[in-house]
């Protein structure tokens, strides 16, 4: 679960089982140009430092706890995830890429509440 540092449970969250939010990291870092796979700390050996993204923060994170994300990292990963929103194309005969949409949407909120309200992005 990602959620804002605010203490208020009415507060935009994002809710994936492990196998979910594992799903969408790695369409994201295809997204990016690199398999996630291939990185270290999920299986390979490429160094973070070598992949040029501003959602690292969110690829190399812990499925839960780890550090919380500050609202700048929030604000910095925005602008590449509306990017590639816009890049999508709403297909209503792929379940899949309709659930990577409403996956970007959805962090897009979070990301953006967390910045409006100063608060950390937290992984629980």
């Amino acid at each position: 679960m990602l959620f804002p540092g605010d203490d208020d449970v009415a507060s935009p969250d994002i809710s994936r089982s492990y196998t979910g939010f594992s799903m969408f990291r790695k369409w994201l870092a295809q997204a990016e140009g690199f398999t996630l796979a291939e990185m270290d700390g999920f299986g390979g050996d490429r160094q973070w430092c070598r992949v040029s993204t501003t959602l690292a923060a969110l690829l190399n994170h812990p499925d839960d706890d780890g550090p919380d994300l500050a609202p700048a990292q929030c604000a910095a990963m925005l602008p590449r995830l509306e990017a590639i929103l816009d890049q999508l194309q709403p297909d209503d005969s792929d379940p899949a890429l309709r659930r990577r949409i409403d996956d970007v949407s959805q962090l897009i909120t979070v990301l953006q509440f967390c910045v409006d309200k100063d608060v950390e992005l937290i992984f629980g």
